[in-house]
């Protein structure tokens, strides 16, 4: 069996960004994934301009200790026109462009208004209060990198460099289906024998929040014709499939047999709990994930390795995999040695600073209530076993993709 971290090695080693891009308006690409670079047109701010409200003036004018005369107003766009004489100041608003012979601006909390003019009686130090022209960015700047997830900390810097369309990579398509004559889609009534199919459910909704565009094939039943043109029709169609159940042993000859016959198998079993019947492999056009029936299994798999592949084959450069980090348990955690556990926990921090963790209950891997009660995983080493209360153990905490909103 293949440790977590040989998985995503092969997972990851051949799979490439998707080659279609879009060129599409700023206003509809929250989610979407940069396929170039954002070089800036402009320089940002585009001119010199105040930092705040007070008046502007000459330095080397603060010598002749005595009030200024204002010449005029300066407000954020509408520049002052006039000309700035020796001795006279300009009254300056926050974001107004700098006038032509103006480099000190002083706020007016420390002002003076006389009938003379303005007294300034505080310490001015020259170019105070100015915010230079291209301070921020520079004209011709890589302000995003490609590989950029598109959200409300990326696209008003975009809108701030004025442009208003930009190429981004299409959404990966993703066909998804569950295999199994015992299951029943949500809302139907279940016959003797049957569950529903909370799989296909979790995986569509995780899939979604990924930004994929998801063709769900729905429940396939255990005979090879009909998986086999399910198959075909995903192959033809998405440039991912993922499939639920059909991937432990008893169940897998015909999922292996048409694997073989229209693709290939790059690795069938992980040392990981939940998850063990993990299928990876290449279909004619499409990646294949096969991911294990039970739901909690199915979700672990999708998050520790379906998750990173999306990322790469959605162009996701910048994607990071959730930082890991040292706590003290609060309970003792059942394991026996020889896989990689990822038990579900709710982690905090304690009076003293310290990160702490709970275990949510029974880890069984049909168990899903033990993920609506987590906000992270519990990480146990594939040799360790049984773990004691007040042991440090590395958790690692829920991405957006888990986490409740």
């Amino acid at each position: 069996m293949l440790s977590l971290n040989e998985a995503l090695e092969k997972l990851l080693e051949k799979p490439v960004a998707i080659n279609d891009t879009l060129i599409i308006p700023l206003n509809n690409a929250a989610g979407y994934i940069l396929s170039e670079d954002i070089i800036s047109p402009i320089n940002v701010p585009p001119f010199d301009n105040s930092a705040m409200d007070g008046y502007g003036l000459r330095y080397s004018d603060l010598g002749i200790q005595a009030p200024l005369p204002m010449a005029g107003k300066a407000f954020a766009g509408v520049p002052f026109d006039g000309e700035l004489l020796k001795g006279q100041c300009v009254r300056i608003m926050t974001g107004a462009m700098v006038p032509t012979g103006v480099d000190t601006i002083i706020m007016q909390e420390e002002a003076e208004v006389t009938e003379e003019g303005i007294h300034f009686p505080y310490p001015v130090k020259q170019g105070q209060n100015i915010r230079r022209m291209g301070e921020d960015i520079k004209q011709n700047d890589i302000v995003l990198p490609a590989g950029t997830q598109l959200s409300t900390a990326q696209l008003p810097l975009i809108a701030s460099l004025g442009i208003a369309n930009i190429r981004v990579y299409r959404p990966l398509k993703v066909a998804v289906f569950s295999t199994g004559d015992e299951l029943q889609t949500i809302g139907q009534p279940l016959n003797a024998g049957q569950i529903y199919d909370t799989n296909r459910f979790a995986v569509r909704l995780m899939l979604e929040k990924l930004g994929c565009d998801v063709l769900d094939l729905g429940v396939v039943p255990d005979n090879p014709d009909t998986l086999r043109e399910t198959f075909k029709k995903a192959d033809q169609e998405a440039d991912l499939v993922i499939s639920s159940g059909g991937v432990s042993v008893g169940e897998a000859d015909y999922t292996k047999q048409i694997l073989d016959e229209i693709g290939e198998i790059g690795f069938w079993k992980l040392a990981i709990k939940p998850g063990k019947p993990f299928a990876f492999g290449k279909l004619h056009n499409a990646w294949f994930c096969g991911l294990p029936g039970n739901p909690v299994s199915a979700t672990v798999t999708f998050y520790q390795l379906v998750q990173p592949l999306i990322a790469r084959l959605s162009g996701f450069s910048l994607w990071k995999a959730p930082q890991r980090f040292h706590a003290i348990t609060q309970s003792p955690l059942k394991k026996s040695a020889g896989r990689l556990d990822f038990q579900r926990g709710y982690a905090s921090v304690n009076a003293q600073g310290e990160w702490q963790v709970a275990t949510t209950g029974h880890q069984g891997s049909h168990i899903y209530s033990s993920f609506s009660a987590a906000n992270c995983f519990i990480v146990l080493e594939r040799e360790r076993g049984k773990v004691e209360a007040g042991e440090t153990v590395t958790i690692e905490l829920f991405n957006p993709l888990l986490k409740s909103e």
